[in-house]
């Protein structure tokens, strides 16, 4: 979903190449690991995106994120040299601090010139400048490195990786290319290290990735949307998105899926989940927009029933490169019942199209 923040953004920095002369994400596409953990020329816009929630060895709580993208403005011929635009790469970095009340976030814009940004296959890294991530499908090495803090994570799935929707598709509006190929590592143990304002903490618990590629723009009728990904203490995850119509309405191509303890995916189309706002908001100081910061959560096929709640309701990412695009993404917790019992974890809540002039 959040290729979409990136398409909005390099819309008003650039006028970029139709998305005609690129790929459509089709049903039937055969996924191919660890080919598909990288790069996609052939699709237009394209993202790799990471968050958590973590905890130093003092208890002291942080959320993390760190998001690469890349957004094609020219074909392959129309490149003579290092210098020359093919991608433009953009990445997004922010820290939580859940237990200091703090919210950090910065950005930066590269082409790919002689090695600034990109994906490079062969020694399995992705990049934008000393933000990096090594070994995608493997251990994962992540490091970034922002005036105010740095991040140095080592992340090991626990799981394979998850393929989201339906026949390799997860679609988002009628017609044929209105889809993304959506895959997800849903469960990454980490340890690591934070630095943060002099102070290193070190720090565990757990990551979500997703890699998302396609070519299509976003249906017009898309206000935004609300995601999350929540990952339970029964070693269970489970991923929604609820599309947000002009009127208000959820869209009928919102889905998500359930991963059990060993690994099966199961598909939830529209129908199948209820997410639905509590009405605690919380108004940014800098857009004005009014954020909802409680949801509950409800998949009768699984006799699940949850709450959402943030340690902290100032995670607003307003951007200096994307003409005022601005969009909640933040650590949460989770408390509820599965299958009659306790059930608790974290996750990630991100919401879009609240602020004005923020539409995907």
């Amino acid at each position: 979903m959040r290729s979409r923040l990136l398409a909005a953004a390099m819309a008003v920095l650039l006028a970029v190449t139709a998305s005609a002369q690129y790929r459509k994400a089709l049903p039937g596409y055969q996924y191919e690991f660890p080919r598909d953990h990288f790069n996609h020329p052939d699709f237009q816009t394209e993202w790799w995106y990471y968050t958590g929630n973590l905890r130093a060895s003092d208890g002291h709580r942080f959320g993390f994120e760190l998001t690469f993208f890349r957004q094609a403005v020219a074909t392959e011929k129309a490149q003579a040299s290092s210098w020359d635009v093919r991608d433009v790469y953009l990445a997004h970095l922010a820290l939580s601090d859940l237990d200091g009340g703090k919210f950090y976030h910065t950005e930066r814009v590269n082409r790919a010139g002689p090695g600034l940004a990109g994906i490079d296959a062969s020694t399995a890294k992705v990049w934008n400048g000393n933000w990096q991530v090594r070994g995608i499908g493997g251990t994962q090495e992540l490091q970034a490195v922002a005036p105010e803090f740095t991040l140095r994570l080592t992340m090991t799935s626990k799981k394979p990786p998850v393929i989201h929707g339906k026949n390799g598709v997860s679609q988002k509006a009628e017609g044929e290319g209105q889809a993304s190929h959506y895959i997800s590592f849903t469960r990454l143990l980490t340890t690591g290290a934070i630095e943060l304002n002099g102070k290193t903490h070190s720090v565990e618990g757990t990551s979500w990735m997703d890699h998302e590629f396609f070519s299509e723009k976003t249906d017009p009728a898309l206000r935004g949307w609300d995601w999350v990904s929540l990952q339970l203490d029964d070693d269970t995850e489970l991923m929604l998105y609820r599309l947000r119509q002009n009127d208000g309405s959820a869209g009928k191509f919102s889905a998500g899926t359930y991963i059990d303890a060993q690994g099966q995916a199961k598909y939830l189309g529209f129908g199948d989940f209820k997410m639905q706002p509590m009405g605690e908001t919380y108004r940014s100081a800098v857009t004005q927009a009014e954020y909802l910061t409680l949801w509950e959560i409800g998949v009768p096929s699984l006799k699940l029933k949850v709450n959402l709640s943030t340690p902290l309701v100032s995670q607003e990412l307003t951007s200096g490169l994307s003409a005022g695009l601005s969009y909640w993404e933040g650590a949460i917790r989770v408390e509820g019942t599965s299958e009659g019992k306790p059930a608790t974890g974290v996750g990630y809540l991100e919401m879009t199209g609240y602020a004005r002039g923020s539409r995907p």
